[in-house]
């Protein structure tokens, strides 16, 4: 069946794209050439300022959506404020990175992985059930091109002279070949079984949305320190703020995994007694004990 709200996303993406590749903005930070049109300088200026705001927005929002009860409506107000935010960000980082007079080749796979992690943990919020399809395989595809990415930056960095590919070191391409493989099982686990159980649903949903947080966590504050005072870069906050979401995941799927366990114990001593129920019963209490999410509101 097909997904209407998929593709108007997909064809925004495209589009996007498209005007990103057709704009001269070649030069570091969306500054352009003295010679460059107007239009182009006025277009690179609202990219940046969309970049930025679009930053401050889901992270700020992506805080709040941590905080505040799963499922909750605060919640899903600010989940829905983070997707936005970071989806403006995400798309204009990696769209420009590719233009910058300095490489940029790892800020582009990471602004994809953030948008397939953003877009993919969005969609198992907002739909009742995760099927195999084509959005499936064609997530399947890009979570391989990304791990493949990250292990071929990592061979690069670890052979070239200066250590580094466009600056980064084989040490900054773990998190793509962790995430991207990560992602990759599970997109392939949906294709196995044919359907998430809703705890399942559930995780991929936390660990995808709070994975694509850390991104833009990391790349705040600790890629960007020039921002900062030096007695905040010279303190642990830095540590401490880039890894929170991480933290805030690690708790939930613990939640989520002890949920889990104890509806399978308490469905399996009920079926002991009560024949015939306990696979509906088990299927409605680990419905129950997984945080909700409500379809089309997060």
């Amino acid at each position: 069946m097909k997904n209407p709200g998929f593709a108007r996303v997909s064809a925004l993406t495209l589009t996007c794209m498209a005007v990103f590749y057709a704009t001269p903005a070649w030069a570091e930070r969306l500054e352009l050439a003295a010679d460059a049109s107007w239009w182009a300088h006025a277009f690179a200026a609202l990219l940046l300022i969309l970049h930025i705001a679009g930053g401050a927005v889901g992270l700020a929002a992506g805080t709040a959506a941590s905080l505040t009860t799963k499922g909750g409506r605060w919640h899903r107000c600010a989940g829905r404020w983070f997707a936005v935010g970071m989806f403006i960000s995400y798309l204009i980082g990696a769209g420009v990175a590719p233009f910058l007079q300095t490489g940029q080749r790892p800020n582009f796979i990471g602004g994809v992985l953030a948008l397939y992690l953003l877009l993919t943990g969005v969609a198992a919020a907002r739909r009742r059930e995760i099927c195999a399809g084509p959005q499936v395989v064609a997530g399947l595809a890009a979570a391989l091109f990304i791990t493949a990415m990250g292990l071929w930056f990592a061979y690069q960095g670890a052979h070239h002279p200066s250590g580094t590919v466009d600056g980064s070191p084989p040490q900054a391409f773990v998190i793509f070949v962790l995430a991207g493989s990560a992602a990759a099982a599970g997109e392939l686990n949906v294709l196995l079984r044919g359907k998430l159980e809703p705890a399942a649903r559930v995780s991929r949903h936390l660990w995808r949305m709070c994975v694509s947080f850390f991104i833009a966590s990391g790349s705040l504050f600790l890629g960007q320190p020039q921002v900062f005072p030096g007695w905040f870069n010279n303190s642990p906050l830095p540590l401490l703020l880039a890894f929170a979401p991480l933290l805030v995941m690690v708790v939930w799927m613990i939640k989520v995994r002890r949920g889990r366990r104890s509806s399978g114990a308490e469905s399996g001593s009920k079926s002991g007694s009560e024949s015939g129920s306990g696979s509906g019963r088990s299927r409605r209490t680990a419905d129950s004990a997984a945080p909700k999410l409500s379809a089309g509101h997060h």
